[in-house]
């Protein structure tokens, strides 16, 4: 493989899923460096910066030492580094059923269709909102993944109408979260509850088994 295949990694590491359909199930995480965004809630500012290169061979060999059929590419926003492309294609390949945790800012057409897609629609509390692609919305496929993070009421309420207005129930599996010390949870459950909606609630696990430790 050319010296030029390669990408800036901050951490490889092995944990519980936190979040999405997959949580709680042992995975391997390959958090890339660097993110064209900063939304007010951001857990991995660590990853904004700083990492190490690492040849796209040696990632996947590093991959290979934990005994786990599931692997998380994420970051920071991994879509940012070109490679990711094929590193995504290489785990694939190798077996691995793969997940790419993204922010929706990015266009996500190119990523192998073998891999499951967690894309974020940024919420206006995030601070980012204008920064959504919504055209991702047209390559979404039913084992892909929508996530809003939460921080308020207004926040849930601009998520019902984003869910109703691009058909989201009809595309893939759509993920609410609180957004962790911001906005309560019970109070997320029973908002979702009183209005019977087609969702999937998700805590982050990781948070409470082991607070904001990085490589958790």
């Amino acid at each position: 493989m050319s010296d030029t295949s390669r990408l800036r990694v901050t951490e490889i590491f092995f944990s519980l899923q936190g979040e999405s359909t997959l949580v709680g199930c042992p995975t391997v995480f390959v958090r890339l460096t660097g993110c064209p965004l900063r939304c007010g809630y951001c857990d991995t500012e660590y990853a904004f910066q700083g990492g190490e290169w690492m040849s796209l061979d040696a990632i996947v060999e590093q991959v290979s030492a934990y005994r786990s059929r599931y692997v998380m590419v994420t970051g920071g926003e991994p879509l940012a580094q070109p490679n990711c492309l094929l590193l995504l294609q290489l785990l694939c390949d190798a077996g691995y059923q793969v997940s790419l945790e993204t922010s929706g800012a990015l266009d996500i057409s190119a990523t192998d269709s073998r891999v499951i897609r967690v894309m974020d629609l940024k919420t206006p509390g995030s601070g980012e909102v204008e920064r959504n692609l919504y055209d991702n919305i047209n390559w979404l496929q039913p084992h892909d993944q929508v996530k809003f993070i939460i921080c308020s009421r207004s926040d849930y309420q601009w998520a019902k109408k984003m869910i109703s207005e691009h058909g989201l129930n009809d595309r893939c599996e759509i993920l609410l979260s609180p957004s962790h010390g911001q906005q309560n949870a019970t109070e997320l459950a029973d908002w979702i509850l009183q209005d019977q909606l087609p969702v999937r609630m998700q805590i982050q696990l990781h948070k409470y088994l082991w607070g904001n430790e990085p490589g958790r």
